[in-house]
C-alpha cells in the first residue's frame, strides 16, 4: 500500500511507529516527538492509520499495536504478558497494565502476532500440559469451540482451562485430576485461545 492516501502528520507518525515498535511510545510521548497541539491530534490520526489499514490496536492498552503496512519484515515481536491477578467480577486479564514485554520468534506464531498475548501461569491445576510459571500464548477471541483450552475470566478469577459446552452452559475443566470440574458463573468471559506454551523450568 503507497503512503500517498495519508496526511502528512500521518507519515511522520507511522515514521515514528515504526522506529519504536520494540520499546512503543506513549501517546503524551508521540506528541513532543511530533511537535503536535494536544494528545487528541495524535489520537485522531492513530485512528486513521487504523481505518486506512496501516494499524492495528490493542483497544485495552495504548502502547500495544502492530503497524500492518510498510513495517521492516521482523523476525521477533513483543507480545504483552499478563499476570493471572483477580480482576472483579466484570473485570479483564487485558484492561490491566502488562507486567513486562515478551520477545517472541514470529514463526512461532501461525496467526498474527497482533491477535497475541501473553501470561504466567500459576497453580497446577492445567498439569502436566500447563505448569506453574509456564508462559502461555493466547491468541484474543471472545469465543472457542468445546474442547479448546483458554485464558478466560470467571466471577473475577483469571483461568486457564479447558472448556466444555453443554446446551447453555460451560462447563471449566483441569487437566489435573484432582481438581474438579465446575459450571462457569454469569460473569464468565473468554479473553483468548491458548495456542502455544513455553516451559519455564527453574533450577
Amino acid at each position: 500500500m503507497a503512503k500517498n492516501n495519508l496526511h502528512k502528520i500521518q507519515k511522520k507518525l507511522l515514521d515514528l511507529l515504526i522506529k519504536n515498535i520494540d520499546d512503543p511510545l506513549t501517546i503524551r510521548e508521540m506528541q513532543d516527538l511530533l511537535d503536535l497541539s494536544s494528545t487528541s491530534v495524535v489520537a485522531y490520526h492513530l485512528s486513521q492509520l487504523e481505518k486506512k489499514g496501516y494499524l492495528k490496536r490493542n483497544p485495552y492498552n495504548p502502547k500495544d499495536y502492530q503497524v500492518l503496512k510498510d513495517a521492516p519484515e521482523k523476525q521477533i515481536t513483543y507480545l504483552n504478558l499478563y499476570g493471572l491477578a483477580h480482576c472483579g467480577l466484570i473485570g479483564s486479564i487485558l484492561d490491566g497494565n502488562p507486567i513486562d514485554r515478551i520477545p517472541i520468534s514470529t514463526r512461532l506464531l501461525s496467526f498474527p502476532s497482533y491477535e497475541a498475548f501473553m501470561v504466567k501461569a500459576k497453580g497446577d491445576s492445567m498439569e502436566p500440559k500447563i505448569n506453574e510459571g509456564d508462559f502461555v500464548i493466547a491468541r484474543r477471541t471472545d469465543d472457542a469451540d468445546s474442547g479448546s483450552i483458554v485464558v478466560c475470566v470467571n466471577e473475577g478469577e483469571a483461568l486457564i482451562k479447558k472448556i466444555k459446552k453443554e446446551k447453555d452452559k460451560i462447563i471449566l475443566i483441569s487437566l489435573n485430576p484432582k481438581y474438579a470440574p465446575f459450571l462457569a458463573g454469569d460473569n464468565f468471559k473468554i479473553e483468548g485461545e491458548v495456542k502455544g506454551v513455553i516451559t519455564n523450568k527453574v533450577n
